[in-house]
């Protein structure tokens, strides 16, 4: 077997695998709990509402394309995606880790496999040079911009969970009230925003962007404060996803 087709195979699996992992983890559910009402019981401000976690949809919709563009023949031996290597097969696996610490709450070790499964989608984009690259609608719709999305959530995820596993060890956030940190949170996932914009020119990731504040804004509505920075950076990252 070449290692063309043994990467290929590797991201199937890592696909088959993690997709098992998440119906399984609403289904069972994993550990008698639902991945939802876990994170209700975090009171932190930088949550979506509810529906916005069907974005999981789309991201497994991405994936699927992905793996499917990469096992046709005339992409066997890209560039892109040979220089690509494991990083995407591994993600799969922290993935699937991730839900297993979440639902059986480990949350600290969550964090550590969250960020891990972080850098291993930014080395992931980092080595498609998505952005960068020209490329034709097919590859665009089935690598860089499944890519780009699943980059997107992750960043606010990431965001997200740091924020329930400080909650969940009663940390007192240096005397800065919670919904302050969330304004603060807010407002550094907007810089990230400005920076894909500016060097990437990254559509995909922005509006991942727009539908999580969006949802922050819905989520929090009783709390002015951040659910007026919340419709402010949605609309601020609506422009850039425009622009």
């Amino acid at each position: 077997m070449s290692k063309d087709i043994t990467r290929q195979v590797a991201n199937a699996l890592s696909v088959v695998l993690a997709l098992t992992v998440n119906i399984l983890a609403s289904t069972l559910p994993l550990n008698g709990q639902n991945t939802g009402e876990i994170s209700d019981r975090f009171l932190v401000y930088f949550v979506p509402a509810g529906y916005v976690f069907a974005i999981w949809g789309i991201i497994y919709i991405g994936w699927i394309a992905f793996t499917i563009y990469q096992f046709q023949p005339a992409q066997k031996e890209n560039p892109r995606l040979q220089n690509l290597g494991y990083f995407f097969a591994l993600s799969g696996l922290f993935n699937a880790a991730w839900l297993v610490c979440w639902h059986y709450n480990w949350f600290g070790l969550s964090v550590l496999v969250m960020l891990t499964l972080l850098a291993l989608l930014i080395a992931s984009y980092l080595k498609l040079s998505v952005g960068l690259t020209p490329v034709n609608a097919a590859e665009k719709w089935s690598v860089d911009i499944p890519f780009s999305v699943y980059l997107g959530w992750v960043s606010v995820a990431t965001v997200a969970n740091i924020s329930d596993w400080l909650y969940f060890v009663n940390w007192n956030g240096f005397g800065i009230a919670p919904q302050t940190w969330a304004v603060i949170m807010i407002a550094i996932a907007s810089v990230l925003g400005v920076l894909m914009t500016v060097t990437r020119r990254d559509s995909g990731y922005v509006f991942v962007l727009v539908w999580s504040f969006a949802g922050i804004a819905v989520k929090q509505a009783g709390v002015p404060l951040v659910a007026n920075a919340a419709w402010g950076a949605t609309l601020f990252a609506l422009g850039l996803a425009f622009y």
